[in-house]
C-alpha cells in the first residue's frame, strides 16, 4: 500500500512495551517501552502521512475489555477527535519545575514529625527552595510572552491564584480526572466518584474551588444552585472545581480575561 495514503495509528501501552497497529495499511508492530523503542516507532511512524495517533492512557478505569491498538485506531478513524499539539519546550520546563516544588511541599509536610531541631532545620530549607522555585517559575513565565498572557487570563478569575495559574499552565495538556466514574453492575447502581487524571491539578484546584464559591459571582451562583437542589456540598465544590477547568480553556481559546457575567 502507498505510503502518501494518511494513516491512523492506535498504541496500546503497557509497562514492557507499545502495542502498535495503523491502518489503513493493517500492519501490526509492537516496540519496547524504552527510550530506544521509543525512537524505533518514531521511524516507524514517519514511513506514512499520519493524521492520528491514538493511544489508551495509563492506568485507565472506564472499560470493560482490553483496549487494544487496534480498537484505538478504529475509534481514532470514527470519531475523528481533535488532535492535541505536542506541549511547548517551555510547558515542559515549568512542568519539571512546578512537579518539583509539589516534591518540595511534600517534603517539607512530611518533615513535621520530626523533632524540632530538625523540623525548623529543614522546613527553612525547604521554604528557601521554594521560594527559589516559585522565582525561576515566575522567570519562565515571564519569559515568554504567550505563557505571560495565560497567566494573566487565569489569575483573573476570580478565586484562582497565581500558584493554581502555574499548575495549570504546566499540565494544560492533561485531565484533571473531575469527571465522575460510573459504579454499574448488572441493576446495581453505586455512587459516582471521581478518580483517574492528575491528582496534582486535582488538589490545586480544591482551595481555589473553596474561595471561587464564597468570592466568585458566577461559580457562586452555580454553587449555590446545586446546594439548594439538595445536592451534598462535595458535589457541588467537585462541581466548581470542573468549572475552574472548563472555564480557563474557554478563555484562553477566546484570547480574553474574566469578566463576571451580566445579570
Amino acid at each position: 500500500m502507498s505510503n502518501d495514503l494518511p494513516q491512523t495509528i492506535g498504541i496500546d501501552i503497557s509497562k514492557a512495551a507499545l502495542g502498535c497497529h495503523a491502518p489503513p495499511a493493517g500492519i501490526d508492530r509492537q516496540f519496547p517501552n524504552t527510550a530506544k523503542g521509543h525512537k524505533a516507532l518514531i521511524v516507524w511512524a514517519r514511513k506514512w502521512q499520519t493524521e492520528r495517533i491514538a493511544y489508551e492512557a495509563t492506568g485507565t478505569l472506564a472499560k470493560t475489555d482490553r483496549i487494544d491498538a487496534r480498537l484505538l485506531a478504529r475509534m481514532a478513524i470514527a470519531l475523528q477527535p481533535p488532535v492535541r499539539p505536542a506541549r511547548s519546550p517551555q510547558q515542559n520546563q515549568l512542568a519539571e519545575l512546578v512537579n518539583a516544588r509539589d516534591g518540595l511541599v511534600r517534603d517539607r509536610t512530611a518533615l513535621k514529625n520530626l523533632t524540632v531541631t530538625l523540623l525548623k532545620r529543614h522546613c527553612s530549607q525547604r521554604l528557601e527552595q521554594i521560594a527559589a522555585l516559585d522565582a525561576e517559575i515566575a522567570a519562565v513565565i515571564a519569559a515568554d510572552e504567550k505563557l505571560a498572557r495565560r497567566h494573566d487570563i487565569l489569575t483573573s478569575i476570580a478565586g484562582l491564584g497565581t500558584l493554581t495559574a502555574n499548575q495549570i499552565i504546566a499540565t494544560m495538556t492533561s485531565p484533571a480526572g473531575l469527571a465522575p466514574v460510573a459504579r454499574q453492575s448488572g441493576q446495581w447502581k453505586g455512587k459516582s466518584f471521581i478518580r483517574g487524571g492528575r491528582a496534582n491539578v486535582r488538589q490545586a484546584l480544591y482551595m481555589p474551588a473553596l474561595v471561587a464559591a464564597r468570592f466568585n459571582p458566577d461559580l457562586k451562583a452555580r454553587y449555590q444552585q446545586l446546594i439548594a437542589a439538595g445536592k451534598p456540598a462535595k458535589i457541588a465544590i467537585t462541581t466548581v472545581m470542573r468549572k475552574l477547568v472548563v472555564m480557563p480553556n474557554a478563555l484562553l481559546k477566546a484570547d480574553r480575561l474574566w469578566t463576571p457575567a451580566r445579570a
